[in-house]
Order: C-alpha cells, then sequence, then structure tokens
C-alpha cells in the first residue's frame, strides 16, 4: 500500500511537512508514506499550457498519484483557506476532466497550523474542491492545533494524542484504498 504525501508549504521547516514525516515513520506494517517534493515547481496553472505533453513537473505530479493508492495531504491555512501553491497543485492533477489521476482516489485531510484550530477551513475548502475533481475524501479531518506545542527541537511528533490519531487516519486511508481497488479490480 502505497501513500502520497503532499505537505501544502514549501517553507523548509513546514510542520505540516514535520507531520508527515511522522506519518511515514508511524506507518503501520504494509503501509509506505512517500513525500512528494515537488509543489514549487509546479507552474501557474494554465490552460493555455494544458496541452500533452504537459510540463515536466505536472507530468511527475499527475503520475505519481496515479501511481499512488492514496493520497494524505496536511495543509497549512493561509487568509483562512487553501494554501496557493496547493491548490494549483489539484488544479493541474484535476486535467483532464474528468479522467484525471485524482478521479476515485481516496484521500485524507490534515492541517498543521500554530493557532487554536489546526487549519479547519483550509481542509473543509480543501474537501470540497478534492470532491468537484472527482476524488474521495475519506474520515474527518486531522487539525493539529497550536503545532508549535506538539514537535520536540528536532522535529520529532511528541504528542501521544496526535500519533494516535495520525496513524488512525493512515488505516483508514489504507482500508479505503483497499475497498477501492477491490471494486474497481
Amino acid at each position: 500500500m502505497r501513500i502520497l504525501a503532499l505537505s501544502g508549504s514549501l517553507r523548509g521547516e513546514s510542520y505540516n511537512t514535520r507531520l508527515l514525516r511522522a506519518a511515514s515513520e508511524l506507518a503501520p506494517p504494509g503501509i509506505e508514506v512517500e513525500l512528494y517534493d515537488g509543489l514549487a515547481s509546479l507552474p501557474p496553472y494554465d490552460a493555455d499550457f494544458d496541452v500533452e505533453p504537459a510540463p515536466a513537473a505536472v507530468r511527475d505530479l499527475r503520475e505519481r498519484i496515479a501511481a499512488a493508492d492514496a493520497l494524505l495531504i496536511s495543509t497549512p491555512e493561509y487568509n483562512g483557506s487553501i494554501p496557493g501553491q496547493l491548490k494549483n497543485a489539484v488544479d493541474w492533477a484535476s486535467r483532464p476532466f474528468p479522467a484525471n489521476s485524482l478521479r476515485n482516489k481516496p484521500v485524507a485531510l490534515a492541517g498543521a497550523t500554530q493557532s487554536a484550530y489546526g487549519g479547519m477551513w483550509a481542509q473543509t475548502d480543501l474537501r470540497r474542491v478534492l470532491g468537484i475533481t472527482g476524488a474521495r475524501v475519506v474520515g474527518e479531518e486531522l487539525p493539529v492545533a497550536q503545532v508549535q506545542t506538539r514537535f520536540d527541537d528536532e522535529g520529532r511528533l511528541i504528542d501521544p494524542e496526535v500519533r494516535a490519531h495520525l496513524i488512525e487516519h493512515l488505516e483508514l486511508l489504507a482500508a479505503e484504498a483497499q475497498l477501492t481497488a477491490a471494486v474497481t479490480a
């Protein structure tokens, strides 16, 4: 079972990227979490350039999503919504519609912010946007509020409750991916 993890943050010391690294370390046996690191290389979506062959970074994103059994996305919240570069990635991945790499792909959402809400608005907006693309967002959101208190100085997730929720998130996502594979086989 391969889960592609996308962080909505470009920041080098991003808490959302740290959360996805923790997911990789905590993944139950049989689940591999691969961190996608090409978000910054995606050009702004432009329908004039949405032709075959697609730009190399776009082709890579689409192929990696298509090859994954499921996606785990962790996003910060910028001005109460989805960061622009993450929305841009979803826009590229959603083409061509309806036969795109996100179609029927199980996706789980998380968000890590220093605020008291854990990026709930961004996760809600992302759930809506992904649903329109044809992705299947599964389970509840995983808000990680006041994230600066959840990691140690070395960037390790130390909060036992968040660790447990992250493992549950991965298990649910894997179960949904297996169900999807069985239905489409």
